[in-house]
């Protein structure tokens, strides 16, 4: 099961890494998630650099791919010379997207009529692209999942693994993250966000 982590130039550190940390519990299962970068390594927004564990065609023949955001999102989305380099297709792969990630979901054509999920300062410009923005945490129709606000990374991975894995491995995946003394909460809460599209 190989996972694309999309992470660009000025990324989110929460968006990639807390999907990388929950998708990883599903390792021993044989899933191979991996940072994905348009170039060899990519600053955060708050400058952490981190090195390509793949170049931007993992994508095209993952099963997954997730699409993290960043403050130069806007800029990629006008960015032919890094878009092109995606051909991805929502009949055999899952795809997701965290907060202005959506934003290039729209303008991969990836929505279509689907309403969206994204953080509140990506909102008008996915609402410019078309697309009708939502005000809650997550939404998925099939393969096409995306989630608003840096801390529902969680629900996009849990996603992925209920999708893939099943419910009770998702379960299992957020209990381990959960802090302590709000496990079962936690996995409720998260859950009962999930339930309606899984």
């Amino acid at each position: 099961m190989n996972i694309a982590i999309l992470t660009f130039e000025g990324f989110n550190e929460l968006d990639s890494f807390i999907a990388l940390g929950i998708l990883n519990r599903m390792k021993s299962e044989g899933w191979n998630i991996q940072i994905t970068c348009p170039s060899e390594s990519v600053t955060s927004m708050n400058g952490v650099t981190v090195q390509a564990q793949q170049p931007l065609e993992f994508a095209n023949s993952a099963d997954v791919v997730l699409f993290g955001s960043g403050i130069y999102t806007r800029d990629i989305a006008k960015n032919k010379m890094i878009l092109d380099r995606l051909t991805l297709d929502p009949s055999k792969q899952l795809i997701g997207a965290q907060c202005s990630g959506t934003l290039l979901l729209a303008v991969l054509g990836l929505l279509k009529e689907l309403p969206a999920c994204t953080d509140l300062t990506t909102k008008p410009w996915v609402i410019d692209a078309g697309v009708d923005v939502l005000n809650q945490p997550f939404i998925a129709k099939e393969s096409i999942a995306t989630a608003g606000g840096c801390m529902s990374s969680q629900y996009l991975a849990a996603w992925v693994i209920a999708k893939l894995a099943g419910r009770s491995a998702a379960e299992s995946a957020i209990y381990y993250v959960a802090p302590v003394g709000e496990k079962e909460a936690t996995v409720s809460h998260s859950m009962s966000i999930l339930s309606p599209y899984i």
